[in-house]
């Protein structure tokens, strides 16, 4: 690698080989041969005179590309589309006169671009339904462990480990559906000539409308497509880069929302990421445990969906047919923003695949906070026992007050229920108090919760993503 010139980070740190694959030089521009291909093979099956000769020319030499020759045509012709028909042609001089015919260069970087997203898309998808098993298995085995629920990060009514992960699984299963449902949906630009009027091949077929229709409808399905833009200017919509895309900033929601949990649960020393045996927190504070991997998925997903904003700003500043003030932004976001997701998603796998849990910790912090929790439950069992509620629930108020002040200006225990069972006003003993806590039910049904949401919802999504299960992440960095 040559170290005096920049490297992409994406490439260097976080995107995979496979994702990385699908964006190179290599995967672009036979992608655009195989279509040149698809083309002729139409035309010919559709009555032009092209011969088998020449398309199997064009077969042959579809992976055989000389990017240099292509860089010496570009910088000659100033235009990318000429430089690869032209390269094209001299390696399949029977070829060269039926290559392009007919079609104009939204042909092959539209079309191209649309086989690309797709083929990412599907690259998401898989490694999606990866997280959702790692944190599913998580969810259900820590199902049952209470710990402090939160609302403004102030401690709240309990809830589980598993119940919290649920939460965590229901916004990237909302994530997986949307990327599927977009990958399945995707149309193809398909032959539509200069302006989007197909009148290059109305003329080649002498104004037979039927086979322009079928011409358009036959390119799509030998690239893998079902359905074509109905209309388009020059390129497709641009607006569908938007929509294709959106996915992946819902998915970059998703996973800062997870990681910011992890980093908060971290910080409370209840649960942490994966830590390396020689892994370094801090370059002078070699005690920390640092959450790395989660603070960089959460750089990385902020990217993302700041990147976004470069596709509506070019679906929004289009004019009529087409202008070229979309080409150099789309050639830097769209491979940008998967190879960030592809990232982003290993670094969360590689997390949900290893979070460490610290039950003594949670249980802890649960005690700490139970006298407050079941304050309502204690004033219940009172007043069942006779006393007037609104006098037990003013001492309990009193009570609980002046433990606060304790607390957070004394740094004393919570002493609380102690002070409940010597009042005479409430009424009940430290073993009235301890039946309480041992027969209500604080949790809920968060454990029930888990097991319906991932036996209706998570497996029956998962059936056909089992090979993805078995998924691994070795992270670069």
């Amino acid at each position: 690698m040559d170290r005096t010139t920049f490297v992409h980070p994406l490439s260097e740190r976080y995107a995979s080989k496979e994702m990385q694959e699908i964006f190179s030089s290599q995967y672009k521009f036979s992608t655009w041969r195989k279509l040149w291909v698809a083309l002729a093979e139409s035309e010919k099956e559709l009555g032009l005179p092209i011969t088998e000769e020449q398309i199997n020319e064009m077969k042959e030499n579809v992976e055989k590309i000389d990017f240099e020759k292509a860089a010496e045509y570009e910088k000659k012709l100033r235009h990318d589309v000429m430089a690869h028909v032209h390269t094209f042609g001299d390696a399949c001089p029977h070829a060269r006169a039926i290559i392009h015919l007919g079609a104009t260069s939204a042909f092959v970087q539209g079309n191209g671009d649309l086989v690309q997203i797709k083929e990412a898309l599907g690259i998401i998808e898989h490694k999606l339904a990866t997280l959702i098993f790692r944190l599913a298995q998580f969810a259900d085995r820590y199902k049952e462990q209470r710990t402090l629920g939160f609302t403004h990060f102030q401690p709240a009514q309990l809830t589980t480990v598993g119940k919290r992960a649920t939460l965590w699984i229901y916004d990237f299963y909302e994530d997986l559906l949307e990327v599927k449902r977009r990958k399945e949906e995707i149309s193809f630009r398909g032959v539509k000539g200069t302006t989007g009027t197909q009148a290059s091949f109305l003329k080649l077929f002498e104004g037979d409308h039927e086979k322009v229709k079928q011409l358009d409808r036959m390119v799509a399905e030998k690239m893998g497509f079902q359905k074509v833009y109905p209309v388009t200017g020059q390129t497709e919509p641009r607006k569908m880069d938007f929509y294709l895309l959106s996915p992946l900033v819902g998915l970059a929601q998703s996973a800062h929302k997870f990681t910011n949990d992890i980093r908060l649960l971290q910080h409370k020393k209840e649960l942490e990421e994966p830590f390396g045996k020689n892994q370094i927190g801090s370059s002078a504070m070699a005690y920390k445990r640092n959450p790395m991997r989660s603070e960089r998925v959460a750089s990385i997903a902020r990217y993302i969906i700041n990147d976004i904003q470069n596709l509506t700003m070019t679906a929004s500043t289009q004019w009529l047919e087409r202008t070229l003030d979309d080409s150099a932004n789309r050639r830097m976001t769209i491979p940008e923003m998967f190879l960030a997701a592809d990232g982003m998603l290993d670094i969360c796998i590689n997390i949900a695949s290893g979070i460490v849990v610290y039950p003594k910790v949670i249980e802890k912090h649960v005690n700490e906070e139970l006298p407050f929790m079941i304050t309502e439950n204690i004033i219940m069992e009172s007043v069942k026992q006779g006393h007037d509620r609104q006098e037990v629930h003013e001492q309990i108020r009193q009570h609980s007050m002046a433990v606060t002040i304790g607390i957070k200006e004394e740094g004393k225990e919570n002493d609380l229920l102690k002070r409940i069972a010597k009042d005479p006003v409430i009424g009940l003993s430290m073993a009235d108090i301890q039946r309480i806590i041992d027969h209500s039910s604080l949790t809920g049904r968060a454990a029930e919760q888990v097991t319906e949401f991932l036996e209706d919802y998570i497996y029956p999504v998962l059936k056909e993503y089992q090979k993805d299960s078995a998924y691994e992440v070795e992270l670069k960095v």
